[in-house]
Order: structure tokens, then sequence, then C-alpha cells
């Protein structure tokens, strides 16, 4: 492993340097991907020179997501703490499901839950650690389908089951009402207001309609930070009608959940502690390496009725509690809770409060920069780490794709209604003021010379 580790660290300062020199990779083309690295196998293996230039080779050439220039998805930037922790959860490998094989892996993961329960008021609440947003998604509408139907987990969905969600929810719903049994079919769409929040008034009205018609409504996602304009939806108005429907009430915060962790916006999840599941990406707001999902629930005794399974030949100690195998959909886990924690263990709850509050800071600054300057037009609104807006006439679509094959910038665009927009976002909490301004400077750059190009044409 010595041996490994020095190219490591050799292979990590070549990267920095990449990075700091040409924060944007210039990208690959597919149909030259095979043409220019030698991805394939054959049957003997590389010389250990070869092998090395190789593996330095694709480093290189991979898209740069730590850097001042990343904005394209809902996470972004580097926090070094946290990176160490997984690495050392690489080199422990220890998988998550029981604690004689994990030790004190379980109570650092049943820290973050217990912390987490306590920030939005589950009394009685647990959580694990899931490998994306989507998988939370799907392990709260499982709970919600087994509160509303006890024998479903054992004799599967008999009746026609229906959930709700937001027209600007995530895509994970109906695949995992697909995955379920429900089918997306039952998948209700509540329309949205003009900022994206849904409407409780066509929840409510949608709910009855089913209930007229026979369906059994059994679950509401609400969403925290929606994936395209950031909306928050409204739990206090959503909540009373999940309460007289008997309705699990799920709160989406894969995008902006972290706001549970500033006093300053955790206002835009006022009520969350009325729900029934919460989940959030610390790979998102929290900055730790991909992944790390966390699903909470008010009443933890819902996590292990519906994932709890007996296997002898797995838990072999009296340790329920810390068999972490028994609330989770999965066997074999990776330890995900360990880059977390080094990272919040390491700045504290303070730390973790400004890098959230940073981020809806340089929001802020970037919406200025929007209002303030006549050739854009601004199309998200206040309270929300997306930035969604146009510049001049060009088209979004050709803005960004031209900015990222120009190894410029890296950022991606977005529709809501007619509209189709760039869509900045600022969740890099280890950005500043003058990244942001930068990157305006670099996208007005792209596109002088895409209407060069065009005259040129």
């Amino acid at each position: 492993m010595n041996t490994e580790l020095q190219l490591f660290n050799k292979l990590v300062s070549k990267l920095l340097l990449a990075e700091k020199n040409e924060p944007v990779v210039k990208p690959i083309k597919t149909t030259e991907l095979d043409r220019e690295l030698n991805l394939r196998f054959k049957d003997d293996g590389l010389s250990e020179s070869e092998w090395e230039k190789l593996v330095e080779d694709v480093v290189l050439n991979t898209p740069r997501t730590a850097t001042k220039l990343f904005f394209n998805q809902l996470f972004g930037g580097r926090q070094p703490k946290a990176v160490l922790g997984d690495l050392l959860a690489v080199v422990l490998n220890n998988s998550m499901y029981t604690y004689k094989v994990a030790g004190p892996q379980v109570g650092i993961e049943k820290a973050i839950m217990e912390k987490v329960c306590n920030l939005i008021g589950y009394e009685n609440g647990d959580g694990t650690i899931a490998p994306g947003g989507s998988m939370c998604n799907f392990m709260a509408m499982v709970m919600g389908r087994d509160v509303k139907d006890n024998n479903a987990r054992n004799h599967g969905v008999t009746s026609k089951m229906t959930l709700y969600t937001s027209a600007e929810s995530h895509y994970s719903i109906p695949k995992n009402a697909a995955f379920m049994g429900v089918g997306r079919d039952h998948v209700r769409y509540i329309n949205t207001n003009d900022v994206g929040e849904m409407d409780p008034v066509h929840l409510e009205s949608v709910i009855q309609e089913d209930i007229e018609k026979g369906y059994v409504p059994f679950f509401v996602n609400a969403t925290a930070g929606t994936t395209v304009l950031g909306a928050f939806d409204n739990i206090e108005s959503i909540s009373p009608i999940c309460k007289k429907y008997k309705l699990w009430l799920h709160v989406d915060g894969a995008y902006c959940g972290g706001v549970i962790f500033s006093d300053k916006y955790k206002h835009l999840v006022k009520g969350i502690e009325l729900s029934d599941s919460f989940s959030f990406n610390a790979h998102k707001m929290l900055g730790t390496p991909l992944s790390c999902s966390i699903i909470v629930t008010k009443d933890k005794e819902d996590l292990f009725k519906s994932f709890s399974n007996e296997a002898e030949y797995l838990y072999q100690t009296d340790a329920d509690d810390f068999d972490l195998g028994k609330t989770s959909i999965q066997c074999g886990r990776r330890n995900d809770a360990l880059k977390l924690w080094t990272l919040w263990k390491s700045v504290g709850n303070k730390g973790i409060e400004e890098m959230v509050d940073n981020q809806f800071y340089l929001a802020d600054v970037a919406r200025e920069y929007v209002s303030s300057h006549p050739n854009y037009t601004l199309y998200s609104h206040p309270e929300s780490v997306s930035i969604c807006f146009n510049y001049k006439d060009i088209p979004a679509t050709t803005l960004c794709t031209t900015l990222y094959e120009d190894a410029a910038t890296l950022v991606g665009y977005g529709k809501f209604g007619e509209d189709e927009f760039v869509r900045l976002v600022t969740i890099n909490a280890t950005n500043t003021k003058e990244d942001i301004l930068r990157f305006f400077e670099t996208l007005e750059k792209g596109a002088i010379d895409i209407h060069g190009k065009s005259l040129i044409q």
C-alpha cells in the first residue's frame, strides 16, 4: 500500500495544480474516447509505467467538480476534512450493517442521526444513510405504503394506491412508484404557483377526486429546494391535508434541506417537525464527497418495520440498536458517515451553519448582478441558491454548451413553464463573491465568442 499511497499523493498533486491552472478540462468527445484513452481490456495487463501513465491521463481528463468554475450540478467544491474522512473509510473498509464489523463507526452514524432528528424536532426519530436522494425518497415511500397498508410488505400492493408530488419535484418519484409496485400511472402531479411551490388547494382537490373514484391515497412528497428553481413547498399548508386524509408526509430536502443547520434560513422549512420523514444530501449543501444522503423518520419503529429482516448468519450479537442493517434497505453498505463526521467535528455546528449561509450570500451576489445589468433576464426568486437567467438573445442551451465545449465554465440550463434559462447554483461553499463575478465575466466573454462565430458562419 505504501507504493500506491505515494502514487496517490503524486496524482493528487498533479490534479490540484491542473485545477489551479485549468479549472475546466477540455472535454473529450464520446466518439474520440477510445482513441484518446486506452480504456478497454486485453488478456495481459499493462507494465507499471504504462499503467501509471494511463491512470494519470484518466484523472487529468475527468471533469473538475471542485474548482471555482464548476456550477453544473447541485454539488461542487471540496472540503478537505471531509475528503480525509472518505479516504479513511476506504482504507478501513467497514460495512455498516452490524456493530460487530463496524464498531465505533456505527456510533458515528448514530450521533449524526440523533443530531439531525434533534434539529428538526423528531423526538422519537432515527435514520440511516442511503446512496442518494432517490433512494431516500424510495425508503420514505415504502414506509408510507406500509403505514397505510400493514399487509403490503407481505402480500404486495393489492389496492389502487396513489401518491402526490409537485409538478416540479424530482424525477425519482415516478421511478420509485414503478419499483415499489404502485405504478407510474398512480403518481399525481400537483400544480405549482409562479415560483414553483406546490399548490395545497389543488393537492386536496386531487386527493378528494381519487377517494371518490375508489383509489387509496397514501403519500405526499413535499420538496425543500426544487431541482430547477430551488423552491420550498409550504409544509405548514400541506401538513393539515396529510393529517386529514391520513397520508404520510415526506419532505425531500436533497438539494436544500441543509437549511436546517442555519438559524437565518431554517424558516424555509418551517413546520418540518410536522412531517413523517425528511431527507437531505450532505454532498450538496454540506460539501462532503459523493455520496452522503440522510433520511430520518419521526418514529424510528417505521424504519425497523419496513426494512428489518432476520438473518442469523449476519446478526450475531444482542445489539439491535447498533446493527444498522436492520434499518437500512441495503445489507453491505460502505461507511458514508465518517466523511460527514470528520468535517462536522472539525468546524462544529457553527461552521456548518456558516457554509449554508455563505451559499445564500453568493446567490444574493449573483441575483444582484443579474438584476443590475440590462442584458440579463432573471427568472428565479429570492431565498434560493438557484439563480435562473438568460443573457441577451442567446438560447440557454447554446450558451451553456459552448461554454462547456470551450472549457470556459460548466453551468447547466433548466426550464420552468415556457421559459428555458441558464441555471447557476451557488452550492459550493468555498466560493467567494469574486468567484461569482468571475463566472459572469467568463459567461459574457463566451457570449461574445458565440456572436463572433455566428457572424463568420
